[in-house]
């Protein structure tokens, strides 16, 4: 089990969240962060398979690991697989 700071605070898909009485809760709202909120920035609701809306065609590039739209809080951001002489050319 994930243990949190009284003090933790933090974003889901650009909505501010914290901790109150051991639960996760929506900052705006007071309501537990249960259930799935759109995203800030596109405010589309998450793919099904929980992928950022807006990054959904991504999911057809089978080198990307992993990647990020920001919610319209920060910087997105796609992270691709290295190949193997990028890897050893950073070691």
């Amino acid at each position: 089990m994930v243990k949190f700071r009284e003090d933790f605070t933090g974003f889901v898909r650009g909505h501010k969240v914290k901790l109150e009485k051991g639960k996760i809760v929506w900052v705006d709202t007071g309501e537990t962060a249960e259930k799935e909120r759109q995203c800030k920035r596109c405010g589309k609701m998450p793919t099904k398979e929980g992928h950022d809306y807006c990054l959904r065609n991504l999911k057809e590039d089978k080198e990307i690991t992993s990647a990020c739209c920001g919610h319209g809080i920060k910087e997105g951001y796609i992270i691709k697989k290295l190949k193997l002489e990028e890897k050893q050319r950073k070691v």
